[in-house]
């Protein structure tokens, strides 16, 4: 792994896309943990203080995105983290609610990986 690059957290309630992200990512250096549900991903956050990035499923069962978005606004975890909203939700005003709901960006699904790695990008 190159050092400069930065631990990514996956939270996504299916498995599939977080191997799929995780392939991707691992080939491209990065780090990455993940979960399958919000409660785990706040543990995980709570716990690593090395994870710089998170790539968040907006709708999940029990806690979906925003609501975990919203947990972090009141207690955010030790040191500073990336919130990128990861969803299938790609309609007019769908980026804007996820921004609004404390995601840092945004990327609609099925995920492009040339565009998610830009935007990782900007956050190393």
């Amino acid at each position: 792994m190159q050092q400069n690059k930065p631990k990514l957290l996956i939270i996504d309630d299916d498995q599939r896309n977080v191997f799929a992200l995780s392939l991707v990512l691992k080939t491209k250096g990065y780090a990455i943990v993940s979960a399958t549900e919000a409660k785990t991903g706040l543990e995980l956050l709570d716990n690593d203080p090395d994870i710089n990035i998170v790539l968040v499923d907006m709708m999940m069962p029990e806690m979906d995105g925003y609501e975990m978005l919203a947990v972090l606004k009141k207690d955010p975890p030790p040191g500073s983290k990336t919130y990128i909203a990861v969803t299938a939700q790609a309609m007019p005003g769908d980026r804007e609610k996820c921004l609004a709901a404390g995601a840092d960006d945004y990327i609609s699904k099925p995920v492009d990986i040339d565009v998610l790695i830009e935007k990782l990008a900007k956050y190393v």
